[in-house]
């Protein structure tokens, strides 16, 4: 199954990711209108620090923690993605807190957000992914080691 990857030796740390991404799952269909003046919630983010920098995103694990420590049942495993039901996300926060990748965060709203590879956009391909000028951000399959 596809993933995404990150090369952190081409990452720029110029954040376009995470606006590409806050914009591809606002569901407003005008850039400007969905992120200028507003806080945005992306589902990827840019770390690190000095000349390292490099986008931290879900891994879709093949043993996901995150899900077994889901109190709510909001997290599950869907077609190889983890995915969130944010109607049943109680946000006890628990998840963000064993993911070892940091690769989940609290909404605007309290519940928690992650990476779903767009699949609830109309994208087709993670919008992190188009938007990354450097190509830092890819989209492919990998063997595991």
């Amino acid at each position: 199954m596809k993933r995404v990857f990150v090369n952190e030796e081409w990452c720029l740390g110029c954040h376009l990711c995470e606006y590409n991404c806050a914009y591809a799952n606002s569901g407003i269909t005008n850039m400007v209108k969905a992120l200028k003046g507003k806080d945005i919630f992306p589902r990827i983010r840019v770390d690190g620090e000095d000349k390292i920098t490099y986008a931290v995103s879900c891994r879709h694990c093949s043993n996901p923690i995150c899900i077994n420590s889901c109190i709510s049942g909001a997290l599950h495993f869907e077609d190889g993605v983890v995915r969130i039901d944010k109607t049943k996300c109680v946000g006890c926060l628990a998840c963000i807190l064993v993911c070892p990748f940091g690769a989940i965060v609290q909404d605007a709203e309290g519940a928690v957000n992650k990476c779903e590879l767009c699949s609830n956009n109309s994208c087709g391909s993670p919008a992190c992914v188009s938007g990354c000028p450097n190509r830092a951000i890819v989209f492919e399959e990998r063997c595991e080691k």
